[in-house]
């Protein structure tokens, strides 16, 4: 059976095949300890500190900077836990917005019950969060701002740069979940303002289970994981080297390639989005026009049910009504962005990589167009 096309890029990336090569021989051969004093424990620590300046130079950030985790989640969990519990024991004040993943809100949650304070800012038609409403959210008890760099449905860039400014003048911390961004557009540590920003490796051709957290010289985070001195006593557990090694060499093909992959990945979606608008009404584009990801399309249909839309096609074509880490819900990032009712439940997430062809696009034009007809 021929695999459907596959345009759900931001629930997950394939293994870059320069990746797998630069992983097999961890697999297959250097299998130290990087913490044994041996040749074989210092062939594996080369490769890990080999891996920690190649994510380091895409970050634009020192290699001390970067603290290898087990993906995103980790990395939202250690920024955002470990600010609030070294600057503020159940008192502090945490600022973020509404149409944050999961990784990021559930902490939220979780500090609020244990006596923290949470401001979950609204953003407006588009995605954005309203700098006004940002600088009137600070308090006194202010200790971190935690707002993504692009939203993983709609695509939407948020305007660090400003926010990273206010934080400065305020001396509050701000982190960035940029899981969505890196890759994809230019994530700079120092352009963007930020303190803390978070990485998963399946998002940019790397394996899953692996990621890394940037921490700004100057920065003490309170430990999320208790152990032996890893990760330069930041974050305990024996490094998982070969999976690091892919996602530096993800992160050096990410920086090597970025502006082509910019230009290939939007060319596709807007090719995606024109051989529809042509062949049907009732289309509505979801997120910023502009000021979005390259690669990302969120569509709504109106009337339609995207998940028998999604049965409809699924043996020709990968794609979902929304955020793969909370299908089968109603998107509550779309909620928050008003889309009206009858539009809502109609809702597919298109995201396009730089594997996806124009013979793919078009073929999924085809499907698209075929399946809306006969509901």
């Amino acid at each position: 059976m021929k695999e459907p096309i596959y345009l759900d890029y931001n629930a997950t990336t394939p293994h870059d095949r320069e990746v797998i090569l630069a992983m097999r021989p961890y697999l297959e051969e250097y299998f130290g300890n990087p913490s044994s004093s041996h040749r074989y424990g210092y062939r594996a620590k080369e490769a890990v500190d080999n891996a920690r300046s190649q994510v380091a130079s895409l970050l634009n950030c020192k290699a001390s900077e970067i603290v290898f985790t087990s993906g995103g989640t980790e990395a939202n969990n250690y920024a955002i836990k470990g600010i609030s519990f070294t600057c503020s024991q159940g008192g502090g004040h945490i600022i973020t917005t509404k149409i944050e993943h999961p990784a990021v809100i559930e902490v939220c949650r979780f500090l609020e019950d244990q006596g923290f304070k949470v401001t979950y800012l609204p953003v407006d038609e588009h995605g954005i969060v309203d700098i006004f409403d940002l600088e009137d959210a600070i308090t006194d008890k202010t200790v971190l701002i935690t707002i993504m760099h692009a939203n993983n449905e709609i695509g939407t860039i948020e305007p660090l740069e400003e926010i990273s400014r206010i934080a400065r003048e305020k001396g509050i911390i701000f982190h960035t979940d940029a899981a969505q961004s890196a890759g994809k557009i230019p994530v700079s540590v120092d352009a963007l303002g930020v303190d803390l920003l978070s990485v998963a490796g399946h998002k940019i051709y790397a394996p899953k289970g692996v990621g890394a957290l940037y921490i700004r010289d100057g920065v003490n985070l309170k430990k999320l994981i208790h152990g032996a001195s890893h990760e330069g006593d930041r974050r305990a557990g024996t490094e998982n080297v070969l999976e690091i090694v892919g996602l530096g060499k993800a992160c050096e093909i990410a920086g090597r390639d970025l502006k082509k992959n910019m230009l290939h990945m939007k060319r596709m979606r807007d090719r995606l989005f024109k051989g529809l608008l042509q062949n049907l009404r009732d289309v509505k584009l979801n997120g910023h026009p502009d000021l979005c990801l390259p690669n990302t399309l969120s569509l709504s249909f109106r009337g339609i049910d995207s998940n028998r839309l999604l049965k409809e096609v699924e043996e020709n074509l990968a794609v979902s009504a929304g955020a793969a880490c909370h299908s089968g819900k109603i998107s509550y990032v779309l909620e928050e962005i008003s889309v009206p009712p009858e539009w809502v439940n109609g809702t597919i997430r298109f995201s396009t990589g730089k594997m996806t062809t124009e013979s793919e696009i078009d073929r999924a034009v085809e499907v698209i167009i075929g399946a809306l007809g006969k509901m």
